[in-house]
């Protein structure tokens, strides 16, 4: 069973309410003192608490989505590894239609990273009927460690884009769902380390690359944005900060603006202060000229620890560099969050987009 199917959390669920209410029942047979009964006593309860921390950590790993199999909790996932695949294009793993498009399941080649990771594709009805055009596209980043699918199954991006695009919201867009962590269980916060993987670098330039040539999307700029949460979040602002050449838009859900260093990032900086400077947002924003991109970042008033640096970094973006926020009275890190964001937030993003084939969205409400 996999390790976020139902079935599975079920059957430990009711193996941990079936320990303990054994437990209850046996408990007087397994008194006395003799080291046997001592040791029975000991071993029902370290079962008891295996099995109800085995309950909780399926329940709260399906919620948060922290790991999508048991390949990618054991970091055996093959689809994760660091590779190189040398003049290899992009490859398709599997299709399905879904509503208001298809979804394409691919792996992206890094030619000039070897890096490589998998993605998930939507492909909006208009691409699929009009083979002459190109269009403009959406990267979509998971926090860490994250999985692709969650940004189907939790946040039902291709849904919701799917929507807006019936309702002349927005132009159609290609999406392009991916998790920020190329080399699990390695957190990069989508950083250049000197001499290792090249994680900011991959999405700038490998992961447009791929896309502009294995389906028709438009390569410039104004037809790109970014949008990720949490860590995904950050390196959504990071990309178009720092690569505003590839990327013209970006929206932040619950973003942070500087690096996090910790047990599963290790040495991201290789004791360059300039590459600690590079990553930190704020640095930039006080130290080097504006790039001419628009961002919306979001934040909650209560229940969300990046309040207070969310208003700092709106107070400290200048021109040529737009700003927006949305801001909840509440709200916690998480995916309940996130989709209360996320009707203003993805049109928002795609509206910020240029239209290779001319059309021209119906105005929505925007974030201020």
């Amino acid at each position: 069973m996999g390790l976020t199917s139902l079935p599975l959390q079920l059957m430990t669920a009711a193996l941990a309410i079936g320990a303990l209410v054994a437990t209850v029942w046996a408990w007087p047979r397994l008194a006395g003192r003799r080291w046997t009964a001592v040791l029975a006593r000991t071993g029902v309860l370290a079962g008891n608490q295996v099995l109800t921390l085995a309950a909780l950590g399926l329940l709260v790993n399906n919620y948060f989505g922290f790991y999508g199999s048991w390949d990618d909790l054991l970091g055996t996932d093959p689809g994760t590894a660091a590779i190189t695949i040398a003049g290899q294009g992009l490859q398709v793993l599997d299709s399905q239609a879904v509503r208001g498009g298809r979804i394409e399941q691919v792996i992206m080649p890094g030619p000039t990273t070897h890096l490589s990771e998998q993605a998930y594709v939507f492909l909006p009805t208009a691409y699929l009927r009009d083979q002459r055009r190109r269009f403009p596209a959406i990267l979509a980043l998971t926090g860490y460690p994250g999985d692709p699918r969650n940004l189907m199954t939790r946040l039902d991006l291709p849904g919701r884009l799917a929507t807006a695009i019936s309702r002349h919201q927005v132009p159609p867009t290609v999406l392009v769902m991916m998790r920020p962590s190329v080399v699990l269980p390695r957190d990069t916060e989508c950083v250049d380390v000197p001499g290792g993987p090249q994680v900011q670098k991959y999405f700038a330039d490998d992961v447009r690359r791929d896309m502009t040539t294995a389906y028709r999307v438009a390569p410039g700029r104004e037809y790109w944005g970014v949008l990720g949460g949490s860590t995904g979040g950050y390196c959504a602002l990071k990309l178009a900060m720092t690569h505003p050449q590839a990327f013209s838009a970006a929206v932040s859900l619950s973003g942070y603006y500087r690096t996090i260093i910790d047990g599963t990032t290790g040495d991201l900086f290789g004791g360059q202060q300039a590459v600690e400077h590079d990553n930190d947002l704020m640095w930039r924003l006080a130290t080097l000229p504006a790039p001419p991109v628009s961002v919306l970042v979001t934040s909650s008033r209560k229940g969300e620890s990046d309040y207070r640096s969310t208003l700092a970094f709106l107070a400290a973006v200048k021109p040529p560099m737009q700003a927006s926020s949305l801001i909840l009275p509440s709200g916690g890190h998480n995916f309940n969050t996130w989709n209360r964001e996320l009707p203003q937030a993805l049109p928002w993003l795609a509206q910020q987009l240029h239209a290779p084939g001319g059309e021209t969205p119906s105005p929505t409400g925007t974030p201020g």
